[in-house]
């Protein structure tokens, strides 16, 4: 059984000379977070397609069984709405083609304004889309969680292209007034849905958005360390991403994490130990 946790990003300031070394190069970052976690969100490639020499350099920085579930460019899905957009498709997956297994996953995030009326144009856009990777969309429309009727026409259309749902739950992030700046940034933009845990695939993914408090990010997760395990027993390979407002203890907590799954099912494969932040010495 492997269960993939990770975060939203690889390298934050906050984390330089704590958790990982400081100061490391560009292409060593994600090499030393990979040591950290086995999975990122790939949410840089949502502002524009990389260069390949850019991916190359992700791609010798992680071994093959890492995760960079990479976001497909805005252009695609907010600007042109998955409509007219095939050459910047094209483009996206030769620039990510050295990824190879650490790209499985294609993560297609829509705008809240993707409703129930746009479900033609994803059904059309999944069905265009090549069989060399899995794909797993996140959709923010309230309808998809309120309107039974379009939570089934939405499942319809992933399962027919045996695509994944991605939740975002932010229940715990908007179960109390925020208590810093950064969770009153979070207030201001993230979106506040139900919390949705059903699997599709035997690929889910999930988005986890705690508080900057510790305790209250960890009691907030118990569902999930129960419908994760859960999803390991019956064969599926699960991802988990671990966020909070300021991101500050990310991978620890993503690792806190895998050990509460671990400790229901000691089978799991155990994650890497973490590079050391400073030189080791003789001495």
């Amino acid at each position: 059984m492997r269960l993939h946790v990770g975060c939203a990003m690889w390298t934050l300031t906050s984390w330089q000379g704590r958790l990982l070394p400081h100061p490391l190069p560009p292409g060593e970052r994600l090499r030393a977070y990979a040591t950290w976690c086995n999975a990122v969100e790939g949410n840089t490639t949502f502002y524009a397609t990389p260069a390949r020499s850019t991916v190359e350099s992700w791609a010798r920085q992680t071994g093959p069984d890492f995760r960079l579930v990479a976001k497909l460019p805005r252009t695609i899905t907010h600007e042109g709405r998955l409509t007219g957009v095939d050459e910047e498709v094209r483009s996206f997956l030769e620039a990510i083609e050295p990824l190879g297994p650490r790209a499985e996953t294609l993560w297609i995030q829509l705008p809240g304004s993707f409703g129930p009326t746009d479900l033609g144009a994803l059904a059309g856009f999944l069905h265009r889309l090549p069989g060399s990777h899995r794909y797993a969309v996140e959709v923010r429309h309230r309808a998809f969680f309120d309107d039974p009727r379009s939570v089934r026409l939405l499942e319809g259309v992933l399962a027919g292209a045996g695509a994944e749902w991605v939740p975002f739950d932010t229940t715990t992030l908007f179960r109390s007034p925020p208590t810093s700046d950064a969770e009153r940034e979070a207030w201001s933009k993230k979106p506040r849905m139900p919390r949705r845990s059903v699997a599709l695939t035997d690929r889910p993914i999930v988005r986890y958005l705690g508080r900057d408090d510790t305790a209250s990010t960890v009691e907030g997760w118990g569902h999930w360390v129960g419908t994760v395990a859960e999803w390991l027993r019956e064969g599926r390979s699960p991802t988990v991403f671990v966020h909070t407002p300021d991101n500050a203890d990310a991978p620890t907590l993503a690792r806190r994490f895998h050990d509460d799954v671990r400790a229901l099912l000691p089978g799991i494969e155990p994650l890497p130990e973490p590079m050391p932040t400073e030189p080791l010495t003789l001495f």
